[in-house]
């Protein structure tokens, strides 16, 4: 299913900071790299939205370099971004922050 547009929660934005500034922290200009990788996978649901597997009630798509999941609804023609999430933590965790946002 292609979509005509994607948009991203307010939330989005706080995710990708996060994992810009761990990766920032553990190396210079990993963080500016995280975070054009996540973008460009993101510009991918143009293309591939509705593809993924459900997790936790959204759409998920794993990062082609980091491991992070890119959690996303899709209504109408829109893609709608909810989270940017680090794959390494709890899964109980995971679900906590996607039940808040949906």
């Amino acid at each position: 299913m292609n979509v005509d547009k994607i948009i991203a929660l307010v939330e989005v934005h706080d995710d990708l900071n996060a994992g810009e500034y761990f990766y920032e922290s553990s190396e210079a200009g990993i963080g500016g790299y995280f975070r054009d990788c996540l973008i460009t996978d993101i510009e991918s649901l143009l293309l591939y939205a509705g593809i993924h597997s459900r997790h936790f009630g959204f759409y998920r798509m794993l990062s082609a370099r980091f491991p992070y999941a890119i959690y996303y609804d899709i209504q109408r023609s829109t893609a709608i971004i909810v989270a940017v999430l680090d794959m390494r933590r709890d899964p109980a965790w995971t679900a906590r922050v996607l039940q808040g946002r949906k």
